[in-house]
């Protein structure tokens, strides 16, 4: 442990800086000053284009000369190419995870976490089914549900739908449709009410705020909705096949947060939903809500053998979704792999500065081996040194990656939802990937110094004192 310590000390004292400037630091204070300024403006008082523009490069001046008062100028910039890569990859890992957060979040929001749908069209048995669905474990709440691709139209404003027929009373304690609404109730869904310009009830629909907007509606408005059929049944087509036109008035906007929710999906009765099409009491199918969201695979596996099999199909959230969050987790993978390439790039910086301390160090070398020090000692002197490079960036890179979290999620980026699906970059910092950002880094920083260390532990001592 004592020659350990007698290591640390002279891997410090190679690093650190002896002759200070008085330049540097009275810009160190300078920037101190500044980066204190921009976050209070930012953070305390909301000034969004202050703290968006200053207060990262702000912070970043102030540790690079903050550093400079320490470390030799090699040094330092060794430790910002490592600091910047972590900080990079912090931001990416943390908007990355915010995405998932925000997709699982409105996803479920809207959809349920086990679906039993059946092939065909005569899902009549439902109620049958979803007696077995409660008897399951971790299910928590069940609903019917009817499911239609149909146009709706307000004057000359026309936009393709998916009607969703839901049970007022059990749809909510699966869905968090009242969460969502931001104007109506869900009671109202299942009461007819005159519209604004007046005639007789008619009934009632949600609808989103993007197709809201879409149709310039107002609670209350009159809409037309039209089925391209009126039977599901082929032979009853002929004069019955031409489209049928029905009439609703909006009860409530709801929104989700994801585009293609806000701008396609409305909510109507399940009653109303099944006389579109004469087909009797038919549902689409059954959705729950379950106590653990991470048991949805093995519920809808059980719930699948328990049901006998075909024709049902039993489907869990991830399954319903698998596409979406795939490409999610492949580009977050390739967001890793390409930004730790930063951190290599910075690992060279490392080598060379290592390299050049080596070389610098030669005449020191010598004598400390020439009064006994082994070989491994002097590798591992030089390790240590290579080691608190980065570990000293690390830390800087970490805090500021976490700084430029902070500030993304206080501005609050908008995004185009028609491109991005979500309206606002979402952060979520997650321990366990800044353990990991920290990991991969120190072992790229010490998979670096083994090139110096083992030249430096390799020198003889006659040569490093031979033209002394």
């Amino acid at each position: 442990m004592a020659l350990f310590s007698h290591e640390g000390f002279l891997a410090w004292r190679y690093l650190y800086r002896r002759r200070h400037s008085r330049a540097v630091l009275l810009l160190t204070l300078f920037f101190f000053l500044a980066s204190v300024a921009t976050e209070v403006a930012f953070f305390r008082y909301g000034h969004a284009e202050v703290g968006a523009i200053f207060t990262v490069p702000s912070v970043l001046l102030f540790i690079t000369f903050f550093l400079l008062n320490i470390f030799s100028v090699f040094t330092t910039v060794s430790i910002i190419g490592v600091s910047l890569g972590v900080a990079a990859l912090t931001v990416v890992l943390s908007v990355t995870s915010g995405f998932q957060a925000s997709f699982k979040a409105k996803v479920l929001g809207v959809n349920a976490h086990v679906l039993v749908l059946k092939y065909g069209q005569d899902f009549s048995e439902y109620r049958e089914v979803m007696k077995k669905c409660k008897k399951e474990p971790h299910v928590i709440a069940v609903a019917p549900f009817d499911f239609n691709e149909m146009m709706i139209a307000r004057g000359p404003a026309l936009s393709g739908v998916l009607i969703k027929g839901i049970d007022p009373v059990l749809s909510p304690k699966v869905l968090d449709i009242a969460d969502r609404l931001t104007s109506g109730k869900m009671d109202e869904l299942a009461t007819p009410l005159p519209p604004n310009d007046g005639g007789k009830p008619l009934p009632e629909m949600f609808i989103g705020k993007e197709l809201q907007k879409k149709l310039d509606a107002k609670i209350g408005d009159r809409v037309r909705v039209v089925t391209p059929k009126a039977a599901l049944d082929p032979a009853q087509w002929g004069s019955s096949g031409s489209p049928t036109l029905r009439e609703f008035r909006v009860a409530g906007v709801f929104y989700s947060g994801f585009d293609e929710y806000d701008r396609r999906l409305v909510y109507v009765d399940l009653k109303e939903a099944q006389r579109f099409y004469s087909t009797g009491d038919v549902v689409t199918g059954v959705e729950m809500k379950l106590d653990d969201i991470n048991q949805a695979r093995a519920v809808a596996h059980k719930l699948f053998q328990d049901l006998g099999g075909t024709p049902y199909r039993v489907i869990d959230w991830e399954e319903l979704n698998h596409n979406l969050f795939t490409a999610l987790k492949m580009q977050k993978t390739a967001l890793v792999v390409f930004l730790t390439l930063i951190i290599l790039v910075a690992a060279f910086n490392i080598v060379a500065a290592m390299t050049m301390l080596v070389i610098d160090k030669t005449k020191e070398i010598a004598i400390l081996k020439s009064m006994g020090m082994r070989s491994v000692n002097v590798a591992r002197l030089f390790q240590l040194a290579g080691l608190t490079i980065g570990a000293v960036g690390t830390a800087c890179g970490l805090g500021l990656g976490l700084l430029c979290c902070a500030v993304v999620e206080r501005y609050g980026y908008h995004l185009d939802a028609k491109v991005y699906l979500i309206d606002k970059l979402p952060v979520q910092v997650n321990l366990n990937e800044l353990l990991l950002t920290a990991g991969i880094t120190l072992v790229i920083c010490f998979i670096a110094t083994l090139y110096p260390s083992l030249k430096a532990a390799g020198l003889h001592p006659v040569d490093g004192l031979r033209y002394e």
